[in-house]
């Protein structure tokens, strides 16, 4: 038998490989291959990308200013590196402070600057800021934030120097002011940017015992609550994991109801199924991201305990507030229909990409395996259902597609999905 699964995982390897050669080959795809680096230099109040830096897509929402005599104060890194200048006009060192992303960007950019003009190096004039020069919410009391010149002061070079940051690969540049350029990054405790789609590893779901499960109690076969294309409950394998990462702390989007008891947590690239008006039918609802959802929508939920009895169909209830929040543990379970009931809201398995059909249509491979594995050993035996305690890793599967993503449906993908 474990042969028959080793050829198994073999050819679905060489399909997926296939695809995603046809993929990068002329004449099969929209695309031929990566698009050409723009060398453009940034134009005067130009940032890239063209969103408020606090955004998810930017550099993200501020996490609270860190003081010198903060705990918080341990996670910055001292920048010492020899090739950047620091103005340090306060003389106490704080400009060469920053988050340990801020530090690795800017070193990039150190490279970069000194191999296009040589005898130029990058200059710092302004870091992490404990004197409160800034707005409330500015980055640069995070060490997430610098201030940029070249080190001759000529201005002429600033824009190409704005255009080198992006390509360095800071989360947000803006071309100020004529005398400086502004970058930015994301908060290194947030690992929006770098998780998929997830819920926290204590939402609960309902298998079909009716015991009342965490998702980091889940294995692979166990049958929980679904829903169906009408809209009504029903049983559904888990078939996979394509996250899990016990450990680590994750971003999510907190989606609260008018029923306060009602609250959908999951990352921001995670689909969950939404309505813009009430007495909307399932079948009419829309998978969004839950970074894309607003308040006044609707989300699908079971409301009522006998609402969780298989065949029972789903209530609707008005979002009133949604807010982001750090929690310690991440879970993606994968079912066969590709739908989940996570604390009793209907939300899909998939994330990332935009169009449910071309997630679950990608997964084909993965439900006939699992099938054949059902078949060949009569039970849902995984590898993965041996430990007690659930291990950190990242399926290979999805992580493969969405790479294969960034080329064939890149359009569709979520905008922090070229960091996955």
């Amino acid at each position: 038998m474990e042969l028959y699964l080793s050829w198994l995982r073999k050819i679905f390897l060489v399909c997926l490989l296939v695809y995603g050669t046809r993929a990068c080959s002329p004449g099969t795809s929209s695309r031929t291959g990566k698009e050409p680096r723009v060398t453009t230099p940034l134009k005067l109040k130009q940032r890239v990308p063209n969103i408020s830096e606090d955004t998810l897509g930017a550099s993200g929402p501020p996490e609270g200013i860190i003081e010198r005599d903060s705990a918080k104060f341990e996670d910055l890194s001292p920048n010492n590196n020899a090739d950047i200048q620091f103005k340090d006009e306060e003389g106490t060192g704080a400009d060469r402070m920053m988050s340990k992303r801020c530090k690795d960007k800017l070193n990039a950019l150190a490279i970069s600057v000194m191999n296009r003009w040589p005898g130029v190096k990058l200059r710092v004039i302004e870091a992490w800021d404990e004197d409160g020069h800034h707005s409330p919410d500015s980055l640069h009391y995070e060490g997430r934030a610098v201030d940029l010149t070249t080190s001759d002061r000529d201005k002429e070079k600033y824009g190409m120097l704005a255009r080198m940051a992006v390509d360095a690969g800071f989360d947000w540049v803006y071309y100020e002011q004529k005398n400086w350029i502004h970058v930015s990054v994301k908060s290194d405790s947030s690992e929006a940017a770098r998780s998929g789609g997830c819920f926290p590893s204590d939402s609960l779901v309902t298998v079909e015992t009716g015991e009342r499960r965490t998702l980091n109690g889940l294995r692979v076969g166990d049958r929980v609550q679904a829903i169906d294309s009408r809209g009504e409950i029903i049983y559904s394998d888990v078939i996979m994991f394509l996250d899990r990462k016990p450990l680590q702390n994750t971003l999510f989007y907190v989606i609260e109801t008018e029923d306060k008891q009602y609250t959908a947590t999951l990352t921001p690239q995670h689909l969950i199924y939404v309505s813009d008006s009430t007495h909307t039918n399932f079948s009419e609802a829309k998978a969004v991201f839950a970074s894309h959802v607003k308040t006044g929508q609707f989300l699908y939920t079971t409301v009522q305990d006998h609402d969780r009895e298989e065949g029972a169909l789903l209530r609707q209830l008005r979002i009133t507030r949604i807010t982001l929040k750090t929690i310690k543990g991440a879970v993606a379970p994968l079912t066969r229909h590709g739908t989940l009931i996570v604390d009793d809201i209907a939300v899909s398995s998939y994330a990332v990409i935009q169009q449910e059909w071309i997630a679950h249509a990608s997964f084909l491979p993965v439900r006939i395996y699992y099938s054949i594995k059902q078949y060949l050993w009569g039970t849902a035996y995984s590898e993965n259902n041996n430990h007690t305690t659930p291990t950190e890793y990242v399926n290979w599967y999805p992580y493969a597609l969405y790479k294969i993503g960034e080329i064939v449906v890149k359009d569709y993908m979520h905008p922090q999905a070229i960091e996955l």
